[in-house]
């Protein structure tokens, strides 16, 4: 399971804007991954979040590059895509994650990566933070781009 080892972190995120872009597709998996993200951001008191629904996975790079160059300390980007019988799940797939990825390093703003790759949709409901679920994806994609907030910070000189 993909959740073995995962890290511990304590995020204290006072002060940030954050902006979660969230696919629309799969209501009930984004439903779960953006609860997840929000519950995420309230614990580590971001109080400055705003959410912006874009139609599918491959829209988020150009609202989380929209989102990081208008002032977001932090975007979380969440979305899911479940395999089909054509080669789409793999550009729309390698699509968002170089995008997304792009982003990041282009901007200086983290990027928290919460999109679901999966092959049915079982795996993305147990991925989505909903009752049952064995991971929380959401939660952590929100989570770890506060942390490199923080991680960031420590780099830079005032």
């Amino acid at each position: 399971m993909s959740g073995a080892g995962a890290p511990t972190l304590t995020v204290d995120g006072t002060g940030l804007r954050v902006v979660v872009v969230a696919a629309s597709w799969h209501t009930v998996v984004m439903d779960g991954l953006l609860d997840g993200a929000r519950r995420a951001l309230a614990e580590a008191h971001v109080e400055d979040v705003t959410v912006v629904r874009v139609p599918g996975t491959f829209e988020l790079p150009v609202a989380a590059a929209v989102a990081a160059r208008g002032g977001a300390d932090a975007v979380v980007a969440l979305g899911v895509v479940i395999r089909g019988g054509t080669p789409h799940f793999e550009y729309v797939c390698s699509g968002a994650t170089t995008g997304l990825t792009d982003v990041a390093v282009s901007t200086g703003v983290p990027v928290g990566f919460g999109v679901l790759t999966c092959d049915d949709e079982q795996q993305a409901l147990d991925r989505a933070g909903l009752p049952g679920s064995v991971e929380d994806k959401g939660y952590e994609a929100a989570q770890a781009a506060v942390a490199t907030v923080a991680a960031l910070r420590g780099l830079t000189r005032a």
